[in-house]
């Protein structure tokens, strides 16, 4: 799957982050990124079924689990035509797009990680989960307290400065209710994605997010 030429490439992709120098090593781009990710998907599609069953691992070369490397650079300064990472989406079948709960994998030569959890959810969800927190604290205690959690990952994302409109300020969860993503990050290393174990590692990180995942689902009223 992934070796040390996928990140050559990405890195030869960060200096010359333009349409003709990429045209030119398409083929490149194909060996060294597209095949190995759409192996690696490939390959966690039944052990992520074990998971769950509900979340989906496609090869699809377009639509699929394998993000896009064309940036939208519409909204953005920097107007490079291509991001220098890959992202790979496990999403929950109900979800129309990424602001779903779901796993996510990421390379980069600046960081590796694995994911879990939604990122920036529209404001239903989001107060939905705010208000399951709120009226279920003990199991989403559990799941982001638990000590083998903590130990892997880290919570991430942005968070509101003030609590959230329906909630005081001095309430024991006020930090995680000002959430805006409830992602969950665990790093990784260049040897561990180049490593035969890599789906093996994957997999052991998405299970230890098991609680979180559930409970999102739960609050969304989604199957887990």
């Amino acid at each position: 799957m992934f070796s040390k030429k996928t990140f050559e490439f990405l890195a030869q992709l960060d200096k010359n982050n333009n349409r003709d120098w990429f045209n030119d090593h398409k083929s490149q781009y194909e060996e060294y990124v597209r095949e190995p990710a759409l192996d690696f998907i490939r390959e966690m599609q039944a052990p992520l079924a074990d998971v769950s069953s509900h979340f989906v691992a496609s090869d699809k070369k377009v639509g699929g689990s394998l993000m896009r490397i064309h940036k939208d650079a519409r909204f953005s300064k920097d107007k490079t035509p291509y991001k220098i990472n890959i992202g790979i989406q496990f999403r929950h079948f109900m979800g129309k797009d990424v602001h779903a709960p779901g796993f996510y994998f990421h390379l980069a030569n600046d960081e590796c990680f694995v994911g879990a959890g939604i990122w920036r959810p529209e404001s239903k969800a989001l107060n939905a989960i705010r208000t399951c927190i709120d009226e279920n604290p003990n199991s989403y205690k559990k799941a982001i307290y638990d000590e083998q959690f903590k130990s892997i990952f880290e919570m991430s994302g942005e968070s509101l400065k003030r609590p959230p409109r329906g909630f005081e300020k001095e309430h024991p969860l006020i930090d995680e209710l000002k959430r805006k993503d409830f992602i969950a990050i665990s790093p990784l290393t260049q040897k561990q994605i180049c490593s035969n174990n890599l789906v093996d590692t994957v997999l052991e990180r998405y299970k230890v997010a098991d609680s979180l995942m559930g409970y999102l689902c739960f609050a969304l009223e989604q199957p887990y």
